[in-house]
């Protein structure tokens, strides 16, 4: 079985200042004469980390990871304004330019996976493959099954209650609106900070198929729990910035581009259809659907799978 590349070092990082106040933590990774691949990471708001360089074989690969508007290491951190889906895509277009790239390859997963497929959309010149993960659609569907009692929560009906029994009651027909207010507005931090923590404890519990207690731990971390609650309100209380079903609705400009989708079978954030969907709709796309896994890309048989994708895209 493939596992993780060694851990490697960046040979060059730097802010990019980008419209509307944010500055961008950029890195880049591995050979920089190698094929150019864009890490795009999840969330919104979670970051990029160690691992996140360590999906690619760094002799043969040029790896460009940077932390969106408000997430990670970016400033100012967990900032929702300025920050949409339309910005993060322009964002990724100014960084192709600065780094002179003509062509790249983009690895995403989750919100990751969709930022890839509307930047892919708008700038379909500039993009040779792309490597897909744990695919998310952002259609109203998708974001109230990970949030509403009827879906995801009957799954794991404990760690819903944990999630919700912070909320109050008179609040709970409407997670993302008490969550986006509160977390955007609030001047109670200690608040603040809870609802951020059990927001993303919620998230992780339903990421791995097995009980991965080192994640949910680290996804409570304060600055990443914080990032990572606060931006995923803030775009799910606007629709993810896109038109229902905008994403299969345009895949006809993109269908030429060749790739892989790579998807757990017991993925509980981001259920496989929205997988499924999207291969039937991308001609030259391939489902590789992990029999053993969920929705997380450091369970070890997701990991093989993204390993052995991007060892094949650099033969391509």
């Amino acid at each position: 079985m493939l596992g993780l590349f060694p851990i490697i070092y960046p040979y060059n990082n730097f802010f990019l200042d980008v419209p509307g106040g944010h500055k961008l933590y950029v890195e880049e990774c591995g050979n920089k004469f190698g094929i150019p691949i864009l890490f795009l990471h999840g969330g919104p708001g979670s970051g990029a980390d160690v691992s996140s360089r360590r999906f690619f074989c760094p002799n043969t690969y040029r790896i460009i990871i940077f932390d969106q508007r408000g997430s990670g290491r970016s400033i100012p951190h967990a900032c929702s304004q300025n920050n949409s889906t339309q910005d993060l895509i322009a964002d990724i277009e100014l960084l192709r330019k600065h780094l002179a790239i003509d062509k790249w390859i983009l690895f995403g997963g989750s919100w990751g996976a969709t930022l890839a497929l509307v930047y892919a959309q708008a700038y379909a010149q500039h993009v040779s493959y792309m490597i897909l993960r744990g695919v998310f659609l952002g259609r109203s569907q998708d974001i109230s099954w990970l949030l509403e009692p009827e879906y995801a929560a009957r799954i794991f009906p404990e760690k819903y209650h944990n999630f919700i029994s912070i909320i109050p009651a008179d609040k709970r027909n409407n997670i993302i609106d008490y969550c986006y207010d509160l977390l955007t507005t609030s001047a109670d931090e200690v608040l603040r900070m809870a609802v951020a923590r059990a927001w993303a404890g919620w998230e992780a519990a339903c990421s791995s198929l097995e009980v991965n207690f080192c994640n949910e731990n680290q996804r409570r971390d304060p600055h990443l729990a914080i990032g990572c609650a606060t931006l995923e309100a803030h775009y799910f209380k606007h629709n993810c910035f896109l038109q229902n079903n905008q994403i299969l609705q345009n895949m006809h400009k993109i269908c030429h581009i060749p790739g892989v989708i790579i998807h757990g079978r017991y993925d509980m954030v981001c259920p496989v259809d929205n997988s499924f969907e999207l291969h039937k709709a991308w001609k030259h796309s391939t489902l590789n659907v992990v029999r053993l896994a969920g929705h997380s890309a450091k369970e070890p048989l997701i990991i093989h799978a993204l390993i052995e994708a991007t060892n094949n895209a650099s033969l391509i």
